[in-house]
Formats: structure tokens, sequence, C-alpha cells
């Protein structure tokens, strides 16, 4: 198969690749075609993870030795650690990489289903580790700035108001407030049903406060909102239901407004919203069911969110910290 490149990190080796990436055959091709149609129609993926999937494996198509015959249908593990090791020596992450193993583990086992292989190449590769992040959270405090900074007296103000107070009240996902049809709100009950991932129902409480603010927008802005008939509880300017573009910029806006120096997202109140649960000893399966994870290790990455923020007050105020 040839020599591999001996200075895969050099600025004359990256240019090359960089042109090679281009530079598929014409067999490549017409296996990359395959595999992503295979992708769209049978197993129903977007079209940003197939694009995400074809940059992969061109990245990989781009590390082959000069010399030789490699072709995505002609490699061996070695070429895949090979890969690798360029990725990592670019100073990309370990999570970049892992995402690459993913995209050619993927394509690979598509290769034996069409019975266009014998041995998946990436059969023995170990995947880089990955540090599990802890999601950024904000203090019970910096929520109550938020959710007080909008105008109440406009109808836009009262709209963000009553949408951030069921975000953090109930803990949406930003899917499932935006898409949040008037149907779905029982507020005399105190509970809303939506549909999150996998189209898995759940009812969910909400709290009075929450419940005084939604009922307020419905009674008095969304009214002045509403052009024609429209199913979906939270309007724009326009009248039309509410993007998450559109109410990411909102609660952006809000929260330089509030002096909070935390990059605030709609995912951001989720995440408070759990974490404040387990603060206040919530039992973490509830949190599960609330938040509707699939598993409970998914919950469980709030209790070590909690736990830092411990370590990070007894440091801050204890004597010996």
């Amino acid at each position: 198969m040839g020599k591999p490149y001996a200075n895969a990190n050099t600025d004359d080796t990256l240019n090359t690749n960089a042109k090679r990436v281009c530079a598929l055959s014409a067999e490549d091709k017409s296996l990359l075609l395959r595999f992503a149609d295979s992708q769209l129609v049978e197993r129903g993926l977007s079209q940003h993870t197939i694009n995400a999937y074809n940059s992969d494996i061109r990245f990989f198509v781009s590390t082959f030795p000069l010399q030789g015959d490699i072709t995505l249908l002609k490699v061996a593990r070695s070429n895949v650690m090979h890969c690798l090791a360029q990725r990592v020596q670019e100073g990309t992450s370990s999570r970049s990489a892992a995402r690459l193993l993913s995209a050619l583990r993927r394509f690979y086992h598509w290769c034996l289903q069409e019975n266009l292989m014998s041995e998946d190449p990436t059969a023995l590769v170990r995947s880089p580790a990955i540090g599990r992040p802890l999601p950024t959270v904000l203090t019970e405090s910096e929520v109550r700035l938020l959710l007080d900074t909008p105008d109440v007296s406009e109808d836009l103000g009262l709209r963000d108001r009553a949408m951030l107070e069921i975000l953090y009240g109930c803990g949406l996902r930003i899917s499932e407030l935006i898409g949040l049809n008037m149907d779905q709100i029982r507020a005399s009950q105190g509970v809303l049903r939506v549909w999150g991932k996998g189209d898995k129902e759940r009812l969910l409480p909400m709290g009075d406060v929450a419940v005084d603010w939604l009922n307020k927008y419905i009674r008095e802005s969304r009214p002045a909102l509403l052009r024609g008939k429209q199913e979906a509880c939270f309007l724009s300017a326009r009248g039309s239901a509410m993007t998450r573009q559109a109410f990411w910029y909102r609660i952006r806006d809000h929260g330089v407004k509030a002096g909070i120096k935390t990059p605030l997202s709609p995912h951001v109140l989720r995440h408070a919203f759990a974490t404040h649960l387990v603060n206040h000893d919530a039992d973490l399966r509830v949190v599960q069911l609330l938040l509707g994870h699939s598993s409970l290790s998914t919950t469980q990455i709030y209790t070590h969110v909690a736990s830092e923020r411990l370590k990070t007050v007894h440091r801050s105020h204890h004597p010996r910290g």
C-alpha cells in the first residue's frame, strides 16, 4: 500500500491534503453518492448529518498515501489509525476525532451490508476518550434577573416573559416550546401536553407563577399578535409561530440587558431547571421523567453539576477553601 506520510503535520502536507480532498476517484465519488442515498432514503438521516459524514469521509481519503492505488474499498486498519492521528496532530479535539471515526464506522458497516467488502477496517479501532463537559447553568438569582427583564407592558415583552417562565418552569426543549399549540395547554389543571424526542408524549406540571404569566399572555398579548387562524401558542410580531432562531436572539438580548455574563440559549434554562431541582433534593427519576430522558444516565450529569457548584461555593466562602 506504500509508505504513509512521513511528516503529516507539515504545512506542505496539509496543503496537499486540502487539494486531494476534492480529487476523489470516480469510483469513490460513485460510492459516496450511493452511501448518501442509502442514508437519506433507508435511514431517514437529515441532509446536515449526511453532509457531515461526507466531509469526514473525504478527509479520510485526503490522508491516503500518495503512492499506490488506495481507494475507499482498499484500505486497512493502519489507514484509519493514520487518519485519526493526523486529525489529532492538526489540533482538533478528541470529540472531532471520535465523530470522524463514527462516520467511517457507519460507512464501512454499510459497505459490509452491500457486500462491497469482507472486512471492516474500523472494527478494532478504539474511539478517542471524550470527557463529558458539564452544562452551563445559571444560578437561581440569575434566573430571577432574566425572568424580570422583559418589558411586560408591551405585547412582545409579555410574550417573552411567558415563554421564559414556561421554559424554566417546565424544563422544555426549545422545539417543544415553540411547537406548543393551544390545545396542548390545560391551564386550569396546571399541565402541558408535549411531544419530545422520538415523538414521545409526556404531561408536565406548571407552577402557579408560570400559569399566571401564561394566562396573562393568552388573555392580553396573543389576541393583539394574532393574524387570522393560528394554532401556535407563542406568536411572532407578524402573527406566525415563533421560530427557534427568533427566540434565541430574544433570550440572548434579555441576558445582556440583565447583565448576565454567561452566554445564554434556551437550553441553558432547561439545564437550570434540572440542576435547581436536584439542588433542592428532587428525586433523580422524577427529573428524568420531567426532562423526557430515555436513560437515567443522561439525567445523572445534573448531580455532577450540583456537586461542582457546591465545590465552588466551598472554595469561595470557606476559610480553608
